[in-house]
């Protein structure tokens, strides 16, 4: 199915309830509450748009999976699918930025997984490692790479869109974060970062790293 309706399908229960309980709140003569309740169901549109974005062609060219800010780019061993060395760059979403995620670099998805119990802040470090999250590993004509998506202690409900078979798009969407998040990307050693950490990014337009033939 594709995912490219100008508001997310996922947020749409969201919206009709602000907007029925605005409506509900109008005719009992609460005016402040049924203002309140209408409010939140025009957030909840913006909240839950979804644009269209260019993706620019070019071989090699590893594009950002989510609109936000680079907290930090690292170094690590990542043991759950990578099983190696790689860059690690972390992207904060905060309420404000859209929240449908995209896929970096076309491929095939090899590995979903979903793991963690708790819901820590999602700019916190450890988060990363505890709070509920969605894995999704694909595998690029330059190798094996990773996308994590992460909730906040808004954020409690991730979708992925995609499973393992699929074959995907640079700048495809693959599934949202609802409420304030994180995404995580681990990239082979050898991907040459075009970011640098406080930098703002979007989806499927920035490119944040790059495959040297």
């Amino acid at each position: 199915m594709r995912h490219n309706s100008i508001i997310s399908r996922e947020g749409w229960p969201i919206i009709g309830f602000f907007a029925v309980l605005g409506i509900f709140m109008l005719y009992l003569s609460f005016y402040i509450l049924s203002f309140l309740a209408f409010i939140l169901s025009i957030f909840s549109l913006y909240f839950f748009r979804n644009p269209e974005r260019l993706t620019k062609e070019g071989r090699g060219l590893v594009f950002s999976p989510a609109d936000g800010k680079v907290l930090d780019i690292t170094t690590i061993i990542e043991e759950e699918f990578l099983n190696a060395e790689v860059k690690k760059i972390r992207i904060f979403m905060n309420l404000f930025n859209v929240h449908v995620n995209r896929i970096p670099i076309a491929g095939k998805v090899e590995w979903v997984n979903k793991k963690g119990g708790i819901f820590l802040p999602a700019h916190l470090k450890e988060a990363g490692d505890k709070n509920v999250r969605t894995y999704t590993g694909l595998l690029s004509e330059y190798g094996e790479l990773l996308v994590v998506q992460i909730t906040g202690i808004f954020a409690r409900r991730i979708v992925c869109w995609v499973k393992p078979g699929d074959n995907v798009d640079t700048g495809e969407r693959f599934g949202l974060i609802r409420f304030g998040s994180c995404v995580e990307l681990y990239l082979p050693l050898e991907a040459e970062i075009q970011i640098l950490p406080g930098q703002r990014v979007k989806g499927g337009e920035t490119i944040i790293a790059r495959f040297i033939e």
